[in-house]
């Protein structure tokens, strides 16, 4: 892996999207009561008695909104570790934004680049996983 580094420059990159985008969700995560709403339900769970791959995430938003940590992870795990990746940029990306910062963009090898997405891959059937051990064991 090698690592190149941005300019010193203020420019709305990927990390000033994905940090609003986690600003954005978290904030109606905390002020808009989303899972009450009438059409806010699991159709695939609805419909097979399984959960779907994303059953847990609004919780896990809310619970991260709330600062409820334990209850986030307990809800999806690999959506709660998102929702804090976003949040982290959003705060990277803030201070860039006003110091002019030059940051880092790590540049994977063809090889680094297939591992990281099997790591993917394997976090995300992991995750689904222990969503379905513990909607189906009364988590």
């Amino acid at each position: 892996m090698t690592v190149d580094w941005t300019p010193r420059q203020r420019r709305f990159t990927l990390l000033h999207a994905l940090g609003l985008a986690g600003v954005m969700g978290l904030l109606v995560a905390r002020f808009v009561p989303v899972a009450r709403l009438p059409f806010w339900h699991c159709v695939f769970r609805e419909h097979t008695g399984w959960p779907c791959p994303g059953c847990g995430l609004t919780r896990a938003a809310d619970g991260l909104a709330h600062l409820r940590l334990g209850f986030a992870f307990e809800s999806n795990p690999l959506g709660a570790l998102v929702g804090c990746l976003l949040a982290a940029a959003a705060v990277v990306g803030l201070v860039q934004w006003v110091f002019r910062l030059s940051l880092p963009v790590p540049r994977l090898s063809a090889s680094e680049a297939r591992a990281g997405r099997a790591a993917v891959v394997a976090a995300v059937l992991a995750n689904y996983a222990f969503v379905i051990v513990q909607t189906r064991l009364g988590g």
